[in-house]
């Protein structure tokens, strides 16, 4: 879909922003938002994951990308989520052949503080 110029697509039900990004650029920008997690670097974790965001069309892709800016949104905050399990989790599913039988991904762990 097309506002104008700006391109969107839909994601929950929603118009999104959509700035198409090769799929070796939204790599490098995931894996450079996950580095300045794991230093605490939230803010700048939030401002590099953004563009991977924004930059795909696989909807499962930009649910798991806005589902960790929304975390590093929330920095601070106690969610409950162990965000290092998390991204490890993240890290072994990505790098794993897709396993549709796979368990979900533990997101709830000790409330950070």
């Amino acid at each position: 879909m097309t506002r104008g110029t700006r391109a969107t697509i839909i994601q929950g039900g929603r118009a999104k922003a959509y700035r198409p990004m090769a799929a070796a650029d939204r790599r490098a920008a995931f894996d450079a938002g996950l580095e300045a997690y794991e230093r605490g670097d939230v803010f700048l974790a939030h401002e590099l994951l953004e563009p991977a965001w924004m930059g795909t069309p696989d909807l499962a892709e930009r649910e798991l990308i806005q589902g960790l800016i929304k975390l590093a949104g929330d920095a601070g905050e106690p969610t409950g989520v162990d965000v290092p399990t998390l991204l490890a989790a993240i890290e072994d599913r990505l790098a794993a052949p897709i396993d549709v039988g796979a368990p979900p991904i533990p997101v709830r762990g000790r409330a950070r503080g």
